[in-house]
């Protein structure tokens, strides 16, 4: 017998509201509903493994429809199934706390914090459908069900014809919402929310035997490691991510106590060294997708990985206000960062060489998370690494080490000054100065990603008693000067008169190395302070420049024998020299330089 009645909410307006806000994704509502088939499922097989109910021997799947000329989308699933009674409780009774103040707050704003709280996954289709039908037969010796409605608060019930057990949900999809009648776009969905469910799911299911399934029920991730190998780490990695460079390496999440999770971290190629390119961590939860790079889960520099991590102790649809303050997700977070710190402290301990390769492809990741989390950096602080002139890797340890060696017999024993590091952030632009710490057997480290200049400043404030980073071309550092170098007012006053800048600071040094004639430095902390300005769109302002002259070049020696216009001419040359070895030069500078080579060339030839 057919019956009528009102679905038992405590407003005829909650409806709308669902059917506008309960997402703000609307493709979700395949996800929950392909969601319950599966739960429908599992339920069923829990009983035939008790015994209260019988094995059919059939495949447990879940199967969707897509039928474009009736405009319906179906899904159905052997499952448990349901009764008239089971209908009445768990559809037309929409559970919840609070109605009153949850219309009161919803009715005239967003719904991204609704996600979860209701229990009203399977009013989502509302969001896409004119009305719905539900036909079920319960694994019990009871009659089908025929449930209908169309989202206005009222249903009908009746018996109906159906022989096998379970639920089709048939969605007669609302004409503004026609995508969801294309079968490809369906099939995106399925891969995208539902790639790992532990059924089958088949879209548009012939029974031909040809059928293939769109997800995979016992995804990598979801095994033990041991029972993993290289090959299924890398295939899983390019099935998941579309991505078709092999991953460096990886951490297979394992945990069962004190709470569950499970999942595979990978550290990707890089694609471009100078940017930090974000990576995708899908969450789970039972195998079921919640959404990509939750950082209140997986830490904002963990995002630059790619991976899976399936909790179930995280509640399917959750609220972001409700993840950043449970402290169960904060202890998660904590793991997954103590696992990856150990998978990077295992490979530098285990196969330094292996690190040391693939450090490129790491070091942006490791610097960022550094940065970002105070308790990161004092797990992976020790394997930071820099490769130096030579093209040997250190990391800072082992470099203070060779510096104390160096120092040991000019530094005095109570010495506690921090060691000041050089660095190069350019080697092509930076040759010069490169050439020069070489000949005098110093040592400089390769500084040369968009990150370095905050890290270093970063590693200054960690160990302000043992570190001060200085570039190349910032200083002229002792040993490059000779002991008898004095400063020679003549040789400061040809070129202040030849230049006539009044910004640009002019001394004169004996370097030990005479084939240059001089060099351009630049104060360290005022060129990171003038670059910083820079980043967060300061005017870029002029670098206060100081111009070593170098009088142990013959160059220079000759210069006072010259009258007044070649000693003009052969100090701007000089110093266009200099300025060419310390940065690009601008259209401007270059056209100047051109042209004195010019003079140059043709007064020497003629």
């Amino acid at each position: 017998m057919k019956r009528e009645g009102n679905i038992k909410i405590s407003s005829e307006n909650m409806m709308p509201i669902i059917k506008k806000w309960l997402y703000s994704d609307k493709d979700i509502f395949l996800r929950e509903i392909v969601a319950n088939g599966v739960d429908a499922i599992t339920k069923f097989n829990k009983l035939v493994t008790m015994g209260e109910a019988k094995e059919t021997g059939e495949e447990y799947c879940v199967k969707i429809t897509v039928d474009k000329k009736s405009k319906t989308l179906t899904v159905e699933d052997n499952g448990i199934g349901m009764t008239a009674e089971e209908v009445e409780n768990y559809i037309t009774q929409i559970a919840f706390s609070g109605a009153s103040d949850f219309l009161k707050k919803y009715e005239n704003a967003g719904g991204d914090g609704i996600i979860g709280h209701f229990g009203l996954g399977f009013y989502s289709v509302y969001m896409v459908s004119e009305s719905v039908e539900i036909f079920t037969k319960s694994y019990k010796d009871a009659p089908a069900v025929h449930w209908e409605s169309d989202g206005n608060a009222t249903y009908s019930i009746e018996e109906c014809e159906k022989s096998e057990r379970g639920t089709r949900i048939v969605m007669h999809i609302a004409a503004e919402e026609k995508e969801f009648l294309d079968e490809s776009n369906i099939k995106n969905l399925v891969r995208k929310y539902c790639s790992f469910m532990p059924y089958n799911i088949y879209v548009s299911f012939k029974g031909d035997g040809k059928d293939e399934p769109l997800n995979s029920t016992l995804p990598l991730y979801a095994k033990h490691p041991k029972d993993c190998t290289e090959e299924d780490y890398k295939k899983f990695y390019t099935d998941t991510f579309m991505d078709y460079n092999d991953p460096i390496f990886w951490v297979h999440l394992n945990m069962d106590y004190p709470f569950k999770l499970k999942g595979i971290l990978y550290f990707p190629k890089v694609k471009n060294k100078l940017e930090l390119e974000r990576g995708k961590v899908k969450l789970y939860c039972n195998q079921v997708f919640i959404a990509d790079n939750i950082k209140e889960v997986i830490p904002e520099y963990l995002m630059l990985l790619n991976g899976v991590i399936d909790c179930p102790d995280i509640p399917l649809n959750v609220s972001r206000s409700f993840l950043q303050n449970d402290s169960q997700v904060r202890k998660i977070s904590k793991h997954i960062t103590k696992k990856v710190a150990d998978k990077l402290n295992s490979l530098f301990k285990t196969d330094r060489e292996k690190f040391e390769t693939c450090w490129e492809d790491v070091a942006n990741f490791i610097k960022f998370g550094c940065i970002k989390d105070n308790d990161f950096y004092d797990k992976v602080k020790d394997i930071i690494i820099y490769k130096d002139l030579n093209g040997k890797f250190l990391n800072f340890k082992e470099l203070l080490d060779d510096k104390e060696e160096d120092e040991s017999k000019d530094a005095p024993a109570a010495d506690t000054k921090p060691k000041t590091v050089y660095y190069v952030s350019d080697e092509k632009q930076q040759a010069q100065y490169i050439k020069l710490f070489k000949d005098e057997g110093l040592n400089a480290i390769l500084c040369d990603n968009f990150i370095d200049p905050h890290f270093l400043s970063y590693l200054e404030y960690k160990t302000p008693d043992k570190l001060k980073f200085t570039r190349i071309d910032a200083d002229v550092d002792g040993a490059l000067k000779s002991e008898d170098g004095a400063e020679d007012s003549v040789i400061c006053d040809i070129f202040k008169t030849a230049l006539g800048d009044d910004k640009l600071t002019i001394k004169t040094e004996k370097l030990k190395n005479a084939t240059v004639p001089a060099i351009i430095v630049v104060d360290e902390y005022m060129r990171r302070y003038t670059e910083m300005g820079q980043i967060y769109g300061m005017s870029e302002g002029d670098l206060n420049k100081t111009l070593i002259v170098n009088i142990a070049s013959p160059v220079i020696e000759k210069l006072k024998e010259l009258g007044a216009e070649k000693q003009k001419f052969v100090a701007g040359y000089v110093y266009s020299l200099a300025l060419a070895s310390f940065k690009k030069l601008s259209p401007e500078e270059l056209e100047k330089f051109q042209k004195d080579s010019i003079t140059l060339l043709t007064n020497y030839i003629i």
